[in-house]
């Protein structure tokens, strides 16, 4: 009878953790444990930016999740969740100026977020005690388990930015890398197989360790389950950029004018426009194919605004060049953040903002939440619609693909650009409503992450700040600070081709949403049929 119970479960390696192991962290002290990987997390973005604490936050969240049920997973998930989104979205306070329930919009975005966090976390949890259910074995632990925990981490991702009214994929993983070797990566998978491929590198040297810890008996040997984790991480630093094939230069004159930009901001009618065209003087002393101006660079609605039409319109002549410049504009009795390309003889190509910011350019179900806070509600009176024109425009030298301000965050939005032809990518921006914050950083490096995905150079504007150009392969160029009127000159570098990561990228996102969830609902059949 002892040595009958000295044998391994059945469906276990022995010496392995088996199935039925208690979590590997008391809750008492996943807590704070899975807190700290939230701060870490933070951290690993800009401001601080330092993206190796991205895997240290990634395996510590991770940890907290082994063996856990799933209310205590929600639990973890939420404190993982609180001490991501209050730091990282802090910015949000500064929307409303000084107003006295200026901290009310970051308080509501955190605490949804952070409860989205929460609520999408047993996925998590699940994978990690039904794995191990179905098959126990050494194989299985160190390479089924990984997968299947890295695309439970993925889909989370996943449906925090798409729900609700769109989502909000602003804390996204991959785009922690934008300055790390791993980065290219995103150009042949994606900015969520870069994801994928971050989680499952931490979730498999997290088994390695626990392989190594339960079979102390196996020396040296036991380490060398491994190799595959070292192998994916020499894959993941090694791998080049997806090539894209060279097709010239456009010069470029960006202007940032610094001008009254923000909402809550007290300007006279003709200040943005005039900050604009006096910070873009020097232009015409320059030869230059386009120039850019920010998002609200011009203040008025150009087509209705005889004024800023003619200015426009006499800008571009002294240029000698289309201008791409961006205003609040209305179609009938719809109003839309637009893109107009600008010549002497007026607009010639014009794009709407596909997402507009809920709550910041329109407020969803204005009816329910006017009844809760009817004063924070009235003091947002505009109602932008989502445009559905191309995020392209054909300036006649090149093709270039747009992106206005919160759009950049969005996979379709970049996408559709490539696949309509852009060669390079104009990101017109406005972060006067956040000066001071890292809200501005955090955007600069989603576009400089957008460079590599795409293979295409990024001009990312800003009114206020910071704007900067990379290359199409994030390398870093020349680039204005905050809060400061300024002026880049510079040939972009045009590309040609489709990259695999933009090609595959909403395809693997499927794939990984439904691959996590069929897995998952099959491991639940098989646990229930085995018990």
């Amino acid at each position: 009878m002892t040595q009958a119970l000295a044998q391994p479960t059945p469906g276990t390696a022995s010496g392995d953790p088996t199935p039925s192991a208690p979590p590997l962290l008391p809750l008492w002290a996943a807590v704070p444990v899975a807190a700290l990987a939230g701060l870490a997390l933070d951290a690993a973005f800009p401001s601080l930016g330092w993206w190796p604490l991205a895997y240290v936050a990634v395996a510590a969240s991770l940890v907290t999740f082994v063996g856990r049920r799933a209310w205590g997973a929600v639990l973890v998930g939420a404190a993982f969740g609180a001490a991501f989104w209050f730091p990282h979205v802090s910015w949000s306070s500064r929307f409303l100026g000084d107003d006295p329930l200026g901290w009310v919009p970051w308080v509501a975005l955190a605490t949804s977020q952070t409860l989205l966090t929460a609520a999408v976390s047993p996925l998590i949890a699940l994978a990690y005690r039904w794995v191990p259910r179905w098959r126990g074995t050494r194989a299985v632990r160190l390479a089924v388990l990984p997968l299947v925990v890295a695309g439970a981490w993925t889909t989370r991702e996943l449906v925090l930015g798409s729900w609700p009214y769109g989502g909000f994929p602003w804390g996204r993983l991959g785009m922690s890398q934008s300055a790390s070797p791993v980065a290219p990566v995103a150009s042949w998978l994606g900015v969520s197989g870069l994801t994928f491929c971050m989680v499952l590198l931490c979730a498999a040297v997290i088994e390695v360790v626990r392989h190594a810890a339960a079979a102390p008996s196996a020396g040296r040997g036991r380490w060398l389950t491994g190799v595959p984790a070292v192998a994916l991480a020499a894959v993941l630093v090694a791998l080049p950029q997806f090539p894209t094939t060279p097709a010239g230069t456009l010069r470029v004159g960006a202007v940032q004018g610094d001008g009254p930009a923000a909402y809550v901001d007290e300007r006279e009618p003709g200040d943005l426009l005039r900050a604009q065209l006096d910070a873009s003087e020097p232009l015409e002393d320059e030869r230059v194919d386009l120039v850019v101006w920010p998002e609200g660079g011009v203040g008025a609605d150009p087509v209705a605004d005889g004024g800023a039409a003619t200015a426009l319109s006499s800008a571009a002549r002294r240029y000698q060049a289309p201008l791409l410049v961006n205003a609040a504009s209305w179609r009938g009795d719809r109003m839309f953040n637009t893109s107009f390309l600008w010549t002497e003889g007026g607009p010639t190509a014009t794009h709407a903002k596909r997402h507009p910011v809920p709550f910041g350019e329109y407020v969803p179900d204005r009816a329910f939440y006017g009844a809760i806070v009817p004063s924070l509600v009235n003091l947002l009176a505009r109602e932008y619609s989502p445009g559905s024109d191309a995020p392209v425009v054909d300036t006649g030298d090149a093709v270039v693909g747009l992106a206005i301000c919160f759009d950049v965050v969005f996979d379709d939005v970049v996408r559709e650009g490539v696949q309509g032809g852009a060669q390079a990518y104009m990101f017109q921006t406005n972060n006067a409503d956040f000066r001071g914050t890292d809200e501005n950083l955090q955007q600069t490096a989603m576009a400089r992450m957008r460079a590599v995905e795409t293979g295409r150079a990024v001009v990312n504007l800003s009114t206020t700040g910071t704007s900067q150009v990379f290359g199409p392969d994030g390398a870093p160029g020349p680039a204005l600070p905050a809060d400061e009127a300024g002026i880049i000159v510079t040939d972009v570098e045009l590309r040609d081709g489709v990259t695999a990561g933009v090609l595959v990228g909403p395809w693997l996102q499927r794939g990984i949403v439904v691959g996590t969830v069929l897995a998952l609902a099959a491991l639940a059949v098989a646990g229930r049929r085995r018990a």
